[in-house]
């Protein structure tokens, strides 16, 4: 894996990074440190990242959301436009989520030509185990962690 991958992270594992300081995440973070990957993000997936930042059940203060929204905000790379005209890769139909609010992680994954989509929830990784033809992987964040290590020894 030299080339920069292209990274979709879902809201649970952003909060691992930000908020909970998963060491899961420390591989990931260091990879992105080390420009071995970049971080995708739009709009939807930042107002998703707000409003779970403000569960009662991370008694976060208001400076704390504030601050983990900005961080993750400067950690991403800008959305970028849809080239002209639409690529094959645009077109690819996706398979529709049961929980509506993942879809949008598919959707930024596929539109911004993400090599992987970060998540640890169980219906999002299934899609990967069938059969659609994803332009991009699933994958747990420690599976991702896995094919770093691996492609290192490569």
């Amino acid at each position: 894996m030299n080339e920069q991958l292209r990274i979709v992270l879902d809201t649970n594992v952003v909060l691992d990074w930000l908020v909970f300081d998963d060491a899961s995440i420390a591989p990931l973070r260091a990879a992105h440190a080390a420009g071995r990957v970049c971080l995708l993000a739009r709009a939807d997936t930042l107002t998703e990242l707000a409003r779970v930042l403000a569960y009662p059940l991370f008694a976060l203060s208001a400076d704390a959301q504030t601050t983990a929204l900005a961080q993750y905000a400067a950690l991403r790379l800008p959305e970028e436009p849809i080239p002209e005209p639409v690529s094959t890769v645009l077109l690819k139909k996706l398979p529709i989520c049961r929980d509506p609010d993942d879809q949008k992680f598919l959707e930024l994954a596929r539109d911004q030509a993400a090599t992987y989509l970060l998540s640890k929830d169980k219906r999002l990784l299934e899609l990967n185990r069938r059969k659609f033809g994803l332009p991009f992987t699933i994958l747990t964040p420690t599976a991702f962690t896995a094919r770093l290590a691996d492609s290192a020894q490569a």
